[in-house]
């Protein structure tokens, strides 16, 4: 059985190839956003962007363009822009982007896994959001269309160390390979020993909003939570994690295999796949003096 800290090596180990990038990141905040304290790293995708989904093939002010994904795939064959109505934090200025997966998502060699993973272009290995006190926010949502298979763990969104080692913080959902016993219908919130610090069921109909307050000074998390267009409240923390070995952040659809010990090449997946996870309100704000959007 794969311990969790070796398992978050292996899978975040290849991602050492990936050169951060210089590509300038320009805010795209907009007045009606509900955004209250000055973002770090903003992700939420602009309507005319959406309609011209080619852009994110090369380098944009949004994603880098060669993480994480199929080795012969571009982000345009990957990325759907599903009709719906906007998460809490896009506003009218901007659109849900789904990251998919299929059976041609393999990165490099890892044969075991399907993977999807954008990565925010102007977030680096050590960069003003792995200090001080930061919030990354970030909406989900279903796609009837391409469910989930939830026998399997998925990695989400995390937080990998910038030696590639481990994941500070992680969003799963599916059944865990180191908890068997885990509730498969709930999305949960994990520490790098892999301990839960938080969950709750998915919501089949609804936004659901999180945001992670990562106090990198006091390796504190706090974790807030909403659905549909409603204010964020504070669910757990602050909790005690370990914040350290600075990093990048990572969001899509990482499908782990069934049937074996070695996850990284080996084990089963269905064939035909088509999954995805909607995502809505991409941003990290700096939350020093308490600040967090709600």
């Amino acid at each position: 059985m794969y311990t969790t800290s070796l398992l978050a090596a292996l899978l975040t180990a290849p991602l050492a190839l990936a050169a951060p990038s210089l590509y300038q990141h320009i805010s795209l905040r907009a007045p009606s956003d509900k955004v209250k304290c000055p973002i770090v790293i903003d992700g939420r995708v602009p309507t005319n962007l959406s309609r011209t989904p080619t852009v994110f093939d090369t380098s944009n002010a949004l994603f880098n363009p060669d993480y994480v994904k199929g080795n012969n795939l571009t982000w345009s064959q990957i990325l759907k822009f599903p009709a719906t109505e906007s998460s809490r934090f896009d506003g009218a200025d901007h659109a849900a982007v789904e990251v998919t997966i299929s059976d041609l998502s393999i990165f490099q060699k890892q044969v075991g896994f399907r993977r999807a993973g954008l990565q925010f272009a102007s977030d680096s290995p050590q960069d003003p959001s792995d200090e001080g006190v930061k919030t990354l926010h970030f909406s989900v949502k279903q796609d009837p269309a391409r469910p989930l298979n939830l026998t399997h763990e998925y990695l989400n969104v995390w937080h990998e160390t910038a030696d590639y080692s481990n994941n500070q913080i992680q969003f799963n959902v599916g059944t865990l390979i180191d908890q068997p016993s885990s509730k498969i219908n709930n999305f949960k919130i994990l520490d790098r020993a892999g301990k839960q610090i938080w969950g709750i069921p998915i919501d089949y109909k609804k936004w659901q909003n999180f945001a992670i307050k990562l106090d990198y000074t006091k390796n504190q998390t706090t974790i807030y939570y909403s659905t549909g267009s409603a204010k964020l409240a504070r669910v757990v923390g602050p909790s005690s994690v370990n914040l350290a070995g600075g990093g990048q952040f990572q969001i899509g659809v990482l499908k782990k295999p069934t049937g074996t010990s070695d996850v990284v090449n080996a084990g089963y997946q269905s064939p035909n796949l088509n999954e995805g996870q909607i995502y809505g309100g991409l941003f990290v704000e700096d939350s020093a003096n308490g600040c967090v959007s709600l």
